[in-house]
């Protein structure tokens, strides 16, 4: 633990529907739900009015189109996430050389290593000044926790939702944590907090009064002593500004069950090019093979191979997939696969003429149409049937996604069936803007890129040294939460 809260969390608000709210002026102050469509897709993040409604993410969308029947239901684009995350990451690599991702719009940051910040309130003004420039160069907003360790910080920055400030003064951290939940703990999930609430614990206070002894004979050796610590408030890991990926790999749900054993091969086929192309981006290889299979009746198969060295080749995974897929029974139905690679590496032990020839057929199948690659996510969209004109119109023009008219201009896929396309055309500084529809194959409609959330951003080349310290002027001494 560090004497100054000089340990920062930041998570953005309801990231991936704050972003399409920021973009679309029609959908602000809306219920908007983001994932997958499908009648087995799931939602990735739903805004503050669609929670509201009890919408949550890891939903099913067929639930929440149940509780929100007129909220917006949008695919993810996640080309427009990771431009905003990028400009988030890179406000944060200001603060400090110790940055630690953990996803695209949540990371932890050592402002002490930074020289940004030594005591409670620089840290406050710290965080509240970044508060300011993500919200100026995004146009998104961000809570912030500040605590002398990450485990309180991201508690703190939970707790400030939305749009807020927490910071937790070294030496409070037991009275803040007595009166929780067991359930803020990390690690603490359903089926550990029912466990502890037969045991007579429901509270953090609870669990510190039952001593170490006494955890570790309720929840395991291992798990038991960590809880007592987080009880206590204890948490001495560092910011690590590089972690070090364990696995790489892709997984795609389909709507309806695949039965033909042909074109389960052919879908574990193309996941392990893409899973090979996702390993080349990331200049690794990997020893070991993965295959996973969620079944008709949801029983979830992995089955996994270790090859003899490290490898990138297509040819090497997809044929280890397509072994490993051999001795699991589909005959009831297939609603999941999914191919990955452990067992990381920066080499391999390949030939190199080899891995040239497989270079050219992973370019070779990226430019056939037939099987393009689906983007990855929360919840990825099985390849359609070739003889479905709606699942080619909806893949073609996903709900939510960006296009251009020649005449009309820019906008957005509002929906699209029964030969048709309906776009809204506004832009994310426009005012909202009106509703079209076109056929399906109108020549002047053509998909098109997000446009930037911000118009006209300011200046925060030379932050933070020059940025205002407080976004809403409220007193940065001491602790507390600050309003949003």
């Amino acid at each position: 633990m560090r004497p100054a809260p000089t340990i920062l969390h930041l998570d953005m608000d309801a990231f991936y529907a704050s972003a399409e709210q920021a973009a679309k002026p029609s959908l602000r102050g809306k219920a908007v739900v983001v994932g997958g469509l499908g009648p087995r897709g799931v939602v990735a993040t739903a805004s503050y009015e669609a929670r509201r409604l009890g919408v949550h993410s890891a939903m099913p969308t067929a639930q929440a189109r149940r509780l929100a029947p007129n909220a917006a239901y949008l695919v993810p684009r996640f080309s427009l996430y990771r431009t905003v995350s990028d400009q988030v990451m890179e406000l944060l690599g200001r603060l400090s050389p110790l940055v630690e991702p953990l996803s695209l719009d949540e990371a932890f940051v050592d402002l002490e290593a930074g020289g940004t910040a030594d005591d409670s309130a620089s840290a406050r003004a710290t965080g509240e000044g970044l508060r300011t420039a993500i919200h100026a160069v995004t146009g998104l907003s961000g809570s912030v926790g500040l605590a002398g360790s990450k485990m309180l910080a991201k508690i703190a920055s939970e707790e400030a939702k939305p749009d807020g400030l927490l910071l937790i003064e070294p030496g409070t951290e037991r009275e803040l944590l007595a009166p929780r939940s067991v359930r803020i703990l990390p690690g603490v999930g359903p089926a550990t907090g029912d466990h502890l609430r037969r045991a007579g614990m429901t509270t953090v206070h609870d669990l510190a009064e039952a001593g170490e002894a006494e955890l570790v004979r309720l929840v395991g050796k291992a798990h038991g002593h960590g809880l007592y610590r987080m009880a206590l408030g204890l948490d001495d890991r560092p910011v690590v500004a590089e972690r070090d990926a364990k696995s790489v790999s892709v997984e795609d749900t389909f709507d309806v069950d695949l039965h033909d054993r042909v074109r389960v091969r052919a879908e574990v086929e193309r996941l392990a090019v893409r899973c090979v192309e996702r390993l080349r981006a990331a200049d690794r290889s990997g020893r070991t093979v993965v295959l996973k299979v969620r079944r008709y009746d949801f029983s979830t198969l992995t089955r996994s191979e270790t090859l003899r060295g490290p490898t990138d080749d297509p040819t090497v995974v997809r044929e280890a997939a397509g072994r490993l897929l051999e001795s699991v029974d589909t005959t009831g139905g297939v609603r999941l696969l999914g191919v990955g690679v452990t067992g990381l590496a920066d080499y391999t032990q390949e030939d190199l003429f080899a891995q040239a020839a497989d270079a050219r057929e992973l370019a070779q199948r990226a430019q056939d149409h037939s099987s393009p690659p689906v983007e990855g996510g929360e919840e990825s969209v099985p390849e359609p049937e070739p003889d479905s004109a709606e699942l080619l119109a909806a893949r073609r023009w996903p709900a939510g996604h960006d296009v251009h008219h020649e005449e009309h201009g820019h906008g957005w896929v509002q929906g699209s069936g029964v030969g048709r396309v309906t776009v809204r055309f506004e832009e994310p500084w426009s005012a909202p803007g009106r509703v079209l529809t076109f056929r399906v194959d109108d020549p002047l409609l053509r998909p098109a890129d997000p446009l930037p959330l911000v118009r006209d951003a300011a200046d925060y080349s030379s932050w933070p040294a020059s940025l205002p310290k407080s976004r809403s002027g409220a007193d940065s001494s001491g602790g507390g939460e600050s309003s949003p």
